[in-house]
């Protein structure tokens, strides 16, 4: 089979794109936005077509990159930032201990110190940057509990409680919103002190309730940080062992979380500390759907961990993005599997890039014969800060040949390498590590071959790319287990780089 891959940075615009006011003319059956400026819909369309035949619709004439404001009448929201929330656990096992040298001497420190410190040191600097900024705090063991303000005492659940969805986000619907830092600092500073370590781990309950508060403003980040499995309340990921039901409907929280949170534009990263198992490659589903990240910290590193988080910005959210091909090629590896494939992105920051894969089926009578042009369109859905709704499209054409010299150092190595880094660790952090060797193997023949027909190639960089898939080739076939979460942190970051960040150094 014949496959290409096609990137796209989501958020950069490197010229100023023609912006057209309300809905395109789109194809009824496909959606294409097509060259009409007569008709909001037409039942026909290029990309719908078998083949070419006498009459059929021609190849898209119009503009090539084209910006829509969907909604134009509807009044823009509240420009404001986003809430920032820390979801900390303060569980029994957090008290465990490690040495430190400080000002000469050796001290123990426990891992809630540790959190707390690096929590304070950012209530600090946030308090003297963006003193409008609104912060709160959710922690848990045992009890989850949303801390309050000065004019709202802090809020505790537990038992069944944490069990039942519906009177969580209840119950998160009537907590009221932080206040500004400039006016709360003091207070939280005080709740941060105040804490103490006991009990087990309700996080799934947390995160539920902390992504409830979160959602009252697309943007808001929720920032979890934890050192062992949730085992009590919903998103129980300790009882895998003796009751796959349990871990079943476990993911399954998770993944609807996450959909959930990206629905409502909130950002989630999860935080695990260096040397605990907390099931990273579940916990990982809220970051994976939202645009967060997923990391694996030694203690003395949490407060530059939770820095980098807060000055990683989102510039747009809900962002969809759709690739529209001619009926003789077919996407690879997503939803509407076919000639149209969708990404559900969630928020963007401006380094975001995602790739597709496609190409010819094989033995396929219809695929599109040398010399010939193929036309592609790429559409961009998303809403800006200020609630504008948004869809960018591109169309372009590319040659058909047989020349396969001309295609091999016509080939970008950067997004084929990116396109296989992505796709290889989507697959590992299932436990798919024979399937990601399978798709690395392919891409790097196909790379190997293109080097030979690329005098601009870099040695080095093919080097650094065989560095970051190291860690899918590490593991033995045919064996499955549960991902580490040194692994996990690491597939999800590979899931999320970009050209610029293709070399990982981080080790399984």
């Amino acid at each position: 089979m014949c496959s290409s891959s096609v990137c796209r940075n989501c958020s950069r615009r490197k010229r100023v794109v023609p912006t057209t006011r309300g809905e395109p003319a789109s194809c009824s059956t496909c959606g294409s936005v097509t060259d009409s400026c007569y008709e909001n819909v037409v039942d026909e369309c290029y990309f719908c077509q078998r083949r070419e035949l006498p009459g059929a619709p021609s190849m898209p004439q119009g503009p090539q990159d084209v910006l829509f404001l969907l909604r134009p009448d509807e009044e823009p929201l509240c420009a404001a930032d986003g809430l920032l929330l820390f979801c900390i656990d303060i569980s029994g096992s957090m008290s465990i201990t490690s040495e430190v040298t400080e000002g000469g001497h050796v001290v123990h420190k426990s891992r809630l110190q540790f959190v707390l410190e690096a929590v304070l040191r950012c209530v600090q600097r946030l308090s003297e940057r963006q003193p409008d900024i609104r912060l709160g705090l959710v922690t848990f063991n045992s009890r989850v509990t949303m801390h309050g303000n000065e004019n709202f005492p802090s809020h505790s659940l537990s038992s069944a409680e944490l069990h039942n969805c519906d009177f969580l986000k209840e119950t998160a619907a009537g907590f009221p919103t932080p206040p500004p830092l400039r006016q709360n600092k003091h207070h939280l500073r005080r709740q941060v002190l105040g804490l103490c370590h006991g009990g087990t781990t309700a996080l799934g309950p947390a995160a539920l309730l902390t992504i409830e508060i979160a959602s009252r403003q697309p943007g808001s980040k929720v920032i979890i940080c934890t050192d062992g499995k949730a085992n009590t309340g919903l998103g129980d990921l300790e009882r895998e062992n003796n009751d796959a039901r349990t871990l079943l409907s476990s993911t399954i929280f998770y993944q609807d979380l996450g959909d959930y949170a990206a629905s409502r534009g909130v950002t989630v990263s999860v935080l695990s500390i260096e040397g605990t198992d907390c099931r990273l490659d579940e916990l990982g589903r809220l970051a994976e759907r939202t645009g967060g990240t997923v990391v694996v910290a030694s203690p003395n590193r949490l407060h530059s961990e939770f820095e980098a988080i807060i000055e990683n910005r989102m510039i747009a959210t809900h962002c969809t993005v759709t690739l529209l091909l001619p009926q003789s090629l077919h996407v690879r590896g997503e939803k509407q599997a076919g000639h149209k494939g969708t990404r559900e992105v969630g928020n963007v920051a401006p380094d975001t890039e995602i790739t597709f894969q496609f190409g010819a089926r094989e033995q396929d009578a219809d695929a599109p014969p040398t010399g010939n042009r193929v036309c592609i369109q790429l559409q961009i859905r998303y809403r800006q800060r200020e609630g504008h709704m948004m869809l960018r499209v591109i169309t372009t054409s590319r040659d058909v040949t047989d020349d396969g010299s001309a295609v091999l150092s016509a080939l970008s190595l950067a997004i084929v390498q990116l396109n296989s880094s992505q796709a290889g660790a989507a697959l590992a952090v299932r436990g798919r590590f024979l399937d990601a060797r399978k798709e690395g193997e392919v891409q790097r023949k196909l790379i190997e071959r293109a080097m030979e027909h690329n005098d601009s190639a870099e040695d080095h960089l093919y080097q650094e790319w065989i560095k970051t898939m190291e860690p899918i080739y590490r593991h033995k076939d045919g064996i499955t287990r549960a991902v580490t979460d040194a692994g996990a942190a690491l597939f999800y970051t590979m899931m999320r780089s970009n050209r610029k960040t293709i070399s990982l150094k981080e080790k399984l």
